[in-house]
């Protein structure tokens, strides 16, 4: 696999994680449940305000009909003293006033209907709220189990993007051992046929390691004539000694002896007699 080749695998692999997260259902749920909220905080805003608007006109209705009382008893006291003209200013005075008192109180009822409206909704919308939170939470669980098991499941397949990249780093690191174990077997091929110097043996190597192995091969060959000979068992009686020798010799030099040292005796010749 080239360079370039690798950084696609990589950038694949890492758009596709991003993707997973920007796509992930739960971050969405989150999302839903908070715009919900920020909706409830909006309604329990205005039925706060709209209570506030309510209270204040209460209390100045409550002024209102504080001063109607009190016209009507400066009326009843302008009669007692015989001023009647100060008890009709106070009874234009109170009639004017009920006017205004009949506008509050319209507005009054307007504010408490409208204040009603909302603390239904409140309810409506909070009850919502609770429910969607149970249920994305549900989800939210739901969702991370499924994901877990079908990690795992693709785990055990061998399957997946985690799992198809190990593949590829495992087939590169196969190709790489492959590719040095070619090229150390090369190199000895090269060095044993002379065709590059070992800076680090010593002079004349070279001609130990070919003398060697002409004698190994000598020695081969020896070993296995006395085998064919000892196979043939129809040598001339003039040869027997000799064959016999050379049975023994291969035979001690192929064999170890049956004692717990014996593999002392490996490649070695005859004990001398």
């Amino acid at each position: 696999m080239t360079f370039t080749s690798r950084l696609r695998v990589i950038f694949r692999s890492k758009a596709s994680h991003t993707l997973d997260r920007l796509e992930d259902p739960r971050e969405a749920l989150d999302d839903s449940y908070e715009q919900l909220v920020a909706m409830l905080q909006q309604v329990r805003r205005g039925l706060a305000d709209v209570a506030t608007a309510k209270k204040r006109l209460e209390l100045q209705g409550q002024e209102m009909g504080a001063r109607h009382r009190r016209l009507g008893d400066q009326a009843q006291e302008a009669l007692t003293q015989g001023r009647e003209d100060l008890a009709r200013t106070a009874l234009e005075r109170r009639s004017l006033l009920e006017g205004q008192v009949a506008s509050l109180r319209d507005q009054y009822t307007a504010l408490q209907q409208q204040q009603e409206r909302l603390q239904a909704n409140e309810r409506r919308l909070a009850d919502r709220v609770a429910a969607f939170r149970t249920e994305k939470e549900t989800i939210k669980a739901t969702y991370a189990a499924s994901e877990a098991q079908a990690r795992a499941n693709e785990a055990a397949a061998g399957i997946g993007s985690e799992m198809s990249d190990v593949g590829v780093t495992l087939d590169r690191a196969k190709d790489r051992v492959a590719q040095m174990k070619a090229r150390a077997a090369a190199t000895d091929e090269l060095l044993a046929s002379g065709a590059l110097n070992d800076l680090t043996a010593p002079p004349d190597d070279d001609l130990e390691r070919q003398l060697s192995s002409g004698a190994t091969r000598a020695d081969v060959e020896r070993q296995l004539q006395a085998m064919k000979d000892a196979a043939a068992g129809g040598t001339p009686s003039g040869s027997t000694g000799g064959a016999t020798g050379a049975t023994a010799g291969g035979t001690a030099g192929g064999a170890a002896g049956n004692g717990p040292d014996g593999w002392l005796s490996i490649g070695r010749g005859p004990a001398a007699g």
